[in-house]
């Protein structure tokens, strides 16, 4: 008997974008051996078609279209010769490495408290001595005691978070004695009743809108 030739991937060409898979490589194949240039921009923009389908998340990003046509001419290793939306890009140009993004040295002196308390600690220094500057200053010591106990469940002395108030603002920002900290028994409570993230709040409210219908539905 003969023996019965398999079609292995492992002999077949190299895909050089396998997220799309072996036919779309094949329909580019296809486009690049059509000798009528209309015929071939027609082709190639069908196949912007069907690779945008199966990338579907590139749909949400600013540059999806360019980023499409890059992936075609990519496949087709820059030797795609059509009227394309956007200019045919180089190797050496998608190769290129972004500029490094310059990141913040500045050390936060409580970690847990976070950078953006420190700026607001800052802004409320600079704020006119007055009802406004009291107020900010009142937020923003709850919202460290907020802080501070996603941290530490237990609890926390409202006189630590005066300390470190004292502490990050130098003595510029201070608790008026008649203002009074959220107590730390309702501040858990809000923690843990409340929804944690986004993704939670689409869940409950999608939760909510099916009770509705099923109070209002038929019997």
């Amino acid at each position: 008997m003969n023996a019965v030739a398999y079609d292995y991937n492992t002999r077949r060409p190299r895909l050089i974008i396998p997220e799309y898979g072996r036919h779309v490589q094949r329909m580019v194949e296809h486009c690049m051996g059509v000798d009528d240039r209309t015929e071939r921009t027609r082709l190639a923009k069908a196949i912007i078609q069907v690779i945008g389908r199966l990338n579907p998340q590139l749909r949400s990003s600013e540059n999806a279209d360019r980023t499409l046509w890059d992936h075609l001419y990519i496949m087709s290793e820059f030797k795609l010769d059509v009227d394309g939306p956007f200019p045919k890009p180089s190797p050496e140009e998608l190769e290129t490495r972004p500029e490094r993004v310059p990141y913040p040295q500045r050390k936060i002196r409580f970690g847990h408290y976070g950078k953006l308390v420190e700026r607001m600690i800052e802004q409320c220094a600079a704020l006119e001595a007055g009802e406004k500057r009291d107020a900010y200053t009142h937020l923003i010591a709850n919202l460290m005691k907020r802080q501070f106990l996603t941290w530490n469940r237990d609890t926390v002395p409202d006189g630590v978070i005066l300390k470190d108030l004292n502490e990050l603002s130098k003595g510029r920002v201070k608790l008026k004695e008649d203002q009074q900290l959220a107590s730390t028994d309702l501040l858990l409570q809000a923690q843990r009743s409340g929804p944690r993230n986004e993704a939670e709040v689409r869940k409950r409210g999608k939760k909510r809108h099916r009770n509705r219908n099923k109070k209002g539905g038929r019997y």
